[in-house]
This record gives structure tokens, sequence and C-alpha cells, in this order.
């Protein structure tokens, strides 16, 4: 029985369910066309914008290593060690959208049947700025982006009515994408961020506002460690530091938590899964809690920028999976999309144990074996009598 690895999300066919996410290794039209070359079935492009951009001093991208038998967390580069996660206070595309226009149009012609989706953003506090998106929407639209994605995520941006701010607020997240698929001809994808108290809520607005699909997540806001010798932050520009983006291995199961909420509130809806995907295994998870197609960032940017060996791990892998439970009938995504997603319960309904034996949710190894009988702690200078 032969396999297809092809998938059908928001109405648009892709080789593969694996996607590059908007981040630096989809900031040029090179880099795209690279990664098409290799084979992943889609690449959402670094977030296009209308205002200026200036990034910081030095690198704006670095990766916490860990050292194994140890706790030892670094961002410096040293032998036997093993990614952690990446840290980065990059902001949207330097790139103006003059720039990108002709770029994509070049990308469209040389790999029609390929996937590309235009991230864009934009302010939301005013007309004026609304107005902004859909300028945004309607020239990648015309130079032939297949999507949008809107960025509501970006976890550095000052201002209140960009970014994350906007992704905390309901009100606005549905009044953005109403305004862009109000000139979309494009399927329309809302990538939230996770840095909110119940992420079920912004989906909700996004989907109100006419979202295709919900993109989640985007990095974690977080500060890089301080180097215990220098005092230093780790990453910093003349001694000072703002809050950036954790990504990579360590958001895995944070990520998962967000994207289970929203499949399990919006089981019919659209969703495509970021953070921390490595290897199949990893985006496993997010198909079987009912993703349609799944990003890669930290671990394609440290595989040649563009993930050659990371893309074609992933479609192997797939293919074996599919081989593997042929006797299921298996054979596409669809088959196992979402099988896990009624598994994850209250914690209230998970079963309890009729077991004497039961240690309070503690396995036995690494804790101390119960005293025979609690031994007495005396206070310092208190007399027990």
């Amino acid at each position: 029985m032969s396999v297809d690895l092809s998938v059908v999300f928001t109405g648009l066919r892709f080789e593969n369910p694996f996607m590059l996410s908007s981040a630096p290794p989809t900031e040029s039209d090179t880099n795209i066309m690279r990664a098409y070359e290799f084979g992943w079935g889609g690449v959402v492009t670094k977030t296009i914008g209308l205002h200026p951009v200036i990034n910081v001093k030095g690198p704006r991208t670095k990766f916490i290593r860990a050292t194994p038998e140890s706790y030892h967390l670094s961002m410096q580069k040293r032998p036997g060690t093993a990614l952690h996660s990446s840290w980065n206070w990059e902001l949207i595309s330097d790139k103006t959208l003059d720039w990108w226009v002709p770029r994509i149009e070049r990308i469209k012609r040389g790999y029609p049947s390929k996937i590309l989706v235009a991230s864009i953003m934009a302010g939301s506090g005013s007309d004026r700025e609304l107005r902004h998106w859909q300028t945004l929407a309607t020239a990648c639209q015309e130079a032939g982006a297949d999507a949008f994605e809107l960025n509501l995520s970006c976890p550095h941006m000052d201002r209140d009515d960009m970014g994350s701010n906007v992704g905390k607020n309901e009100h606005l997240i549905t009044v953005v994408t109403q305004a862009v698929k109000e000139v979309a001809k494009a399927p329309v994808w809302a990538k939230l961020t996770p840095s909110t108290t119940d992420i079920v809520v912004e989906a909700r607005a996004a989907f109100a506002g006419g979202a295709d699909a919900v993109v989640s997540s985007n990095t974690f806001p977080s500060l890089p460690l301080i180097d215990p010798v220098t005092l230093d932050f780790e990453m910093n520009v003349e001694g000072y530091v703002s809050y950036g983006g954790l990504g990579g291995p360590a958001i895995l199961p944070l990520s998962l938590a967000k994207m289970a909420q929203m499949t399990q509130a919006f089981p019919a809806k659209s969703f495509s899964g970021i953070g921390g995907i490595g290897e199949f295994a990893h985006a496993l998870n997010y198909f079987l809690l009912g993703c349609g197609t799944v990003q890669v960032c930290t671990a394609a940017m440290l595989d040649h920028a563009i993930g050659p060996n990371i893309i074609r791990g992933l479609i192997d892998s797939m293919r074996a999976f599919l081989e593997r439970h042929a006797d299921k009938g298996w054979t596409s995504l669809e088959d196992f999309r979402g099988l896990r997603r009624d598994h994850i319960l209250a914690h209230s309904q998970i079963k309890r144990p009729d077991d004497k034996e039961y240690r309070g949710g503690y396995e036995v190894e690494g804790y101390a074996e119960p005293a025979a009988e609690p031994a007495t702690v005396q206070a310092p200078g208190v007399v027990l009598k």
C-alpha cells in the first residue's frame, strides 16, 4: 500500500506537512528557494512590515546548551553539550515591502507548486494602521503569496498595538483579522503568542475575525542567563538586555499544552504547530493533537540555516511511520491526525489508585523510603516536654 505525504491545509495542497517558520532562515528569497530544493513543503517569510526596523547591535540569536551529567546551562560553545533552546531578540524583517514584492514573485515563478506564506505585521491602534495590514496583504497577494500569517505574537515589540501585545487582546485580534479578511483572497492564519492566561480565548477571537487557521506558538518571553563569573547577561549590548524569545527543544512540552487547549476547544478548526520540533517524533505530537501542518525553526537554523538534513529526516521518518502502520490502513496524515486529542482530561478526571502503597504521586526512585515511624524534629532552642 503506497503512502501519501501530501496534505490539504486551509484549502492549499502541500507536498508534505513540514514548513520552515517565519524566522532568520526565511529572510531572503535565496534561502527560501534553497529550502524548497531540499524538500520543505512550505515556507513562511520573515515578517514583512511597513515600519522601519533597526535590530540590536551584535548577535540577535544564540543557542543555550546543556552539559550532560550536570545542570549547567550556558550559551558558551563547549564540547560534549546538547541543545537546550534558542534565544533571540530579533525584530521583524528590516527589508521594505518594495524589496519583498519582486522576490515573492520570483519565488513563485520558480516554485509554483510550493506553498509560500507571507508573514505580515502592522499596528492596530487606528484605522490608518488597519489599512497598513490591508496594504501589506494586497501587495503580497498580488505578488503570488499563497496565504498570510498574521504576526500577532512577536515578543519584542515595544508598541502597545503591535506583536504579542495584540495577541493578548481578544478585541484587537478580531479587528485585525477582519481587516485582512476584507481584502484577502488567500487563506489567513493568525499566529498567536503563548504569553497569555488562556490561549483558547485568543484563538476564539481569531476565528471570530474569520481566521482560516491558528498557528501556535511563537517563542516564550524570557531572559538570557547571567554568567556567574562576569555577572553579565550572556547576551547583552553594553551590559544591557531586554526580554527575548525562548525556542527550541525546551519549549516543546509547553507549546504542546497550548496547542492541546485549542484543538480540544475547536476540533473542527485548522491548526499549524510550532515549538521544539527537530525530528518526526516531535512533529507527531502535534499531528496526534490535531494539527494539519507543523513549522520548524531552531533545528533548521543549526542545520545549514535551512535544515536540509532536518527535512530529509522528517520526510523519511513520516514515510516509515505510515508504512509501519499499514496494517491499520493508514496511508496519510488524515488517518491518524487528532488521535490523542481526546486523551487529555481535567486533572480531577484522572483515575486515582486504590493501592495502599500509593506515594502521593511520586515514583519510588529518587525519593527516600518512608520511615517506619516519623522522626521527631526538635527546633533549635526549644525543649520538648
